[in-house]
């Protein structure tokens, strides 16, 4: 089913709660809204007179998580972690928070992004008679922090110290709750107040569900600490120039949420209107891929003046682990998802408007299926630049001879998609959207801001 969900992945979501009656109800519900970062499993640790309590399981958080189990989870701390594979595979073992004692108290930590030293670091630690229970990466930080001296705080800016990458960390060390931004800033991590209580979270949207107030973005290379003291806030780390994934505003995050002090929704209308205003397209109406697809379709269609309409709806209830039961069914493909509504589309010139194209295998199905519910024409509308080059901080992403734009012209992809036209947003539109600087590119230019050879 790979090729059907053709589409780039978030790694993971994060969630942390210090100081509330029933912690766990309120990491259930932040992960439940922050489903779409992670869907392979998740878990909880919360914290309760000097014991952890914790719950990993396989699949959605819905599916996951029972009654029995959260009132089990006992404690007013807790963190929560969805996971989306970038790295290790998708066995028990591998589902976060991870959790260990060492010489100082218990430690529970939770990890999005990718660390690109990992490989080297597990090596020379395994190497120095280290023993890994998992294939993740996160295990990593936690015996850099056992092996370090001094207090906590100590040992844990030891540690992070010397990762490399995109690590947004929500972490329990005994009784303390850490909330962590690596100094480049790749992954969003944001701060909520929900009465007394602090909390944290992916992507604000979390906050909306629980009633929290969101009151920042953590800065680059910042540790926050929340404790029985207050929260302190310190930046132990060199300061280096901000690379925050300018994907979030194409895909991963959802569109009700506040990311880098924009709306969401307000930068993926705006991508649509620059693509109307560059179109050249002579059409009937603008539909949307859904549902990522949906914000820009609609910012299309305000800038070109042509009506917005349902032209394919979704099917939310695919599992991810369905089953093609025989080869006679396989060319269902992408109509297992998405179904075109041909009272919609007959006898229309259509502007299909997609967040991205990858490998190109869905793009292709779309078109086709479009064209048999009766289109006279099918133009994709592309919201982001080809993307040319995989991610190493953070998402899941296809080989570079994988991604169709590494080694096919506009034209070549056009062609092989069976498509009319294909328009992509530029790269400099992308920039003038959202800011310019400050943005990491490197899925569309290759260039990559923290070096691989390490």
């Amino acid at each position: 089913m790979k090729d059907i969900f053709d589409k780039l992945h978030e790694h993971c979501a994060l969630f942390g709660i210090y100081d509330i009656k029933e912690a766990s109800n309120y990491v259930y519900l932040g992960l439940h809204a922050l489903q779409h970062r992670g869907q392979e499993g998740c878990g909880i640790v919360t914290r309760d007179k000097d014991v952890f309590y914790k719950k990993r399981a396989r699949g959605l958080v819905l599916e996951a998580f029972d009654k029995t189990d959260i009132e089990n989870l006992k404690g007013s701390i807790g963190i929560g972690h969805n996971r989306y594979i970038t790295n290790g595979d998708s066995s028990l073992v591998n589902l976060q928070p991870l959790t260990a004692s060492f010489d100082l108290g218990d430690i529970a930590i939770a990890h999005n992004g990718n660390i690109v030293n990992a490989y080297s670091i597990r090596q020379k630690l395994i190497s120095d008679g280290a023993i890994f229970s998992s294939n993740s990466d996160t295990e990593v930080i936690i015996h850099l922090i056992a092996r370090q001296k001094g207090s906590f705080d100590e040992r844990l800016v030891g540690a992070l110290s010397q990762l490399k990458g995109a690590f947004s960390l929500v972490m329990l060390f005994n009784d303390t709750l850490y909330a962590i931004k690596d100094p480049w800033g790749f992954r969003p991590l944001a701060m909520g107040e929900l009465g007394d209580a602090c909390c944290f979270a992916s992507e604000t949207c979390a906050f909306d569900l629980i009633g929290a107030k969101f009151v920042r973005e953590l800065e680059n290379g910042e540790i926050i600490k929340v404790d029985k003291y207050g929260v302190n806030s310190f930046k132990p780390f060199k300061s280096e120039n901000s690379y925050r994934c300018v994907f979030e505003y194409i895909y991963f995050a959802r569109p009700d949420s506040y990311l880098w002090d924009n709306h969401v929704y307000e930068i993926r209308k705006r991508i649509g209107q620059k693509l109307a205003l560059k179109s050249n397209v002579d059409a009937d109406i603008v539909i949307a891929v859904p549902d990522s697809g949906m914000p820009a379709a609609i910012g299309y269609s305000q800038a070109s003046g042509l009506p917005f309409e349902m032209g394919i709806i979704r099917n939310h209830y695919v599992g991810r682990t369905f089953i093609e039961p025989t080869d006679s069914i396989r060319h269902f493909g992408v109509k297992l998802k998405l179904n075109p509504s041909s009272d919609v589309l007959n006898n229309k010139r259509v502007v299909v408007v997609d967040d991205s194209i990858v490998r190109g295998t869905t793009s292709r199905r779309i078109v086709k299926m479009i064209r048999n519910a009766g289109a006279k024409e099918v133009h994709l509308c592309i919201a982001s630049p080809p993307v040319t080059h995989p991610c190493f901080y953070g998402i899941d992403t296809p080989t570079k001879s994988e991604l169709i734009a590494s080694s096919h012209t506009i034209e070549e992809i056009t062609k092989y998609a069976t498509a009319d036209s294909i328009a992509y947003l530029s790269l400099e539109d992308l920039k003038e959207i959202v800011g310019g600087s400050g943005y990491c590119y490197a899925c569309f230019s290759g260039n990559y801001p923290v070096s691989l050879n390490v």
